[in-house]
C-alpha cells in the first residue's frame, strides 16, 4: 500500500531524465524539480529514469544526485532511488560493515521483514557484496542474538492468516515454562518459537499468553531477556501484532525530545513509503493524536522536509 501521490499524467522516463538534467544545469540545483519528479515515481519508474539518464548523458544519475544534493536530503534521495529489497540490503551492509557498526539497525530490518522479503534481500545482498548475509551476521553478532537472527533468516515461515489454536496454547505455555516459571531462561525455546512461527501465530500466542498468565508476552520478554536479543524478540512480536503501530512508534521515537534522529527518520519513511505508509499514518494519528504530516513539518525544514512529506503523500 504505497503512499506516494502519483500525478494523474506521468511524463515518460526520457522526459523525466531531460527535466532532471536541466535541473542540474547552471548555478545550483533546482531541487524542487528533483523532488517533484523522484518523490512521485515508483521503484520501476525510477529504474527507467536511471537507465534513460545513463543512455542520454553518459552519467549515473545517483552519482549526479550525490554531487548536486547534500546533507539529509542527499541521504534520503539516494536511499529512495533503490527498490525496497535492494535498499534493505544496502542498509544491512552499512549496519554490519559501515563506519559505525550498528547491529540494532540490522536487527530492526531483519526482524521486521516477512519471509518472502528476507529471501529477496538475502539474494540481493549476496549479489551486491559477494558475501552471504548469514556469514556477516555470524561475524558481527554474538550469543543468543546471533542465534535468533540466523534462525529467523534461515526459516521460511508461513505467511497466511490461519493458526492452529492447540499449538498456540502449547507455545504460550512452553514460553512460560522456558521463562517466568523457571530459574533462569531457556533461550533456545524462545529462539525456536519466535523464528519458526508465522506472524499470525505469534500474535495469537501473545493473546493466549495474556489470558493464561495475566500479562502480555511482551512483558515476559522484557523480564526474561535483555540487549539485542530482547530487541529482536520484541521486534518480531510487535510486527506480528501490528506492523503499522510498530513503525509509527519508530517514527515517534525518531522525532521525540531534543533533536531529531534523522537517520532513523529517513530509514523508516523511505523504506515504508512503497509498502504500508498509509496504514502507518493512520496508526500514528490514532496513537499520538497528531498527523504524521504535522510531526514531520515540526521536526524538519527546507527541501528535506518537502521530500519527506512528498514520500508520505502530502
Amino acid at each position: 500500500m504505497a503512499s506516494m501521490t502519483i500525478p494523474a499524467v506521468l511524463s515518460s522516463p526520457r522526459d523525466d531524465a531531460i527535466q532532471l538534467h536541466r535541473a542540474f544545469k547552471g548555478f545550483g540545483c533546482d531541487t524542487a524539480i528533483v523532488i517533484n519528479i523522484l518523490a512521485h515515481r515508483d521503484s520501476m519508474q525510477r529504474s527507467y529514469i536511471r537507465h534513460e539518464f545513463r543512455t542520454m548523458y553518459g552519467e549515473e544519475l545517483d552519482k549526479r544526485l550525490a554531487k548536486e544534493l547534500s546533507g539529509d536530503l542527499e541521504r534520503a534521495v539516494l536511499l529512495w532511488m533503490h527498490d525496497p529489497a535492494t535498499r534493505d540490503a544496502i542498509i544491512l551492509r552499512k549496519a554490519l560493515f559501515g563506519d559505525a557498526i550498528n547491529v540494532k539497525t540490522a536487527t530492526e530490518v531483519i526482524c521486521s521483514r516477512t519471509p518472502s522479503q528476507l529471501l529477496q534481500i538475502k539474494q540481493l545482498y549476496h549479489s551486491m557484496t559477494h558475501s552471504y548475509l548469514e556469514h556477516d551476521i555470524e561475524f558481527q553478532c554474538t550469543g543468543d542474538h546471533k542465534k535468533l537472527l540466523l534462525a529467523y533468516l534461515g526459516i521460511q515461515r508461513y505467511e497466511g492468516p490461519e493458526v492452529d489454536r492447540n499449538m498456540v496454547e502449547h507455545d504460550a505455555n512452553a514460553l512460560y515454562k522456558a521463562g517466568e516459571k523457571k530459574f533462569g531462561t531457556d533461550e533456545k525455546t524462545f529462539i525456536r518459537i519466535f523464528s519458526e512461527r508465522s506472524r499470525a501465530h505469534m500474535a495469537a500466542v501473545d493473546i493466549a499468553y495474556t489470558n493464561l498468565h495475566k500479562h502480555s508476552l511482551q512483558k515476559a520478554v522484557k523480564n526474561e531477556t535483555s540487549g539485542h536479543f530482547e530487541h529482536g524478540l520484541l521486534t518480531i512480536l510487535r510486527c506480528a501484532e501490528n506492523p503499522g503501530t510498530y513503525f509509527a512508534k519508530l517514527l515517534h521515537k525518531a522525532m521525540k525530545g531534543m533533536g531529531t534522529q534523522d537517520t532513523w527518520l529517513i530509514r523508516t519513511i523511505v523504506t515504508r513509503a512503497e509498502i504500508d505508509m498509509e496504514y502507518i499514518k493512520g496508526e500514528y494519528q490514532r496513537k499520538y493524536k497528531k498527523t504524521l504530516k504535522d510531526a514531520v513539518k515540526s521536526e524538519t525544514s527546507g527541501n528535506y522536509k518537502d521530500f519527506l512529506l512528498a514520500l508520505l503523500g502530502y
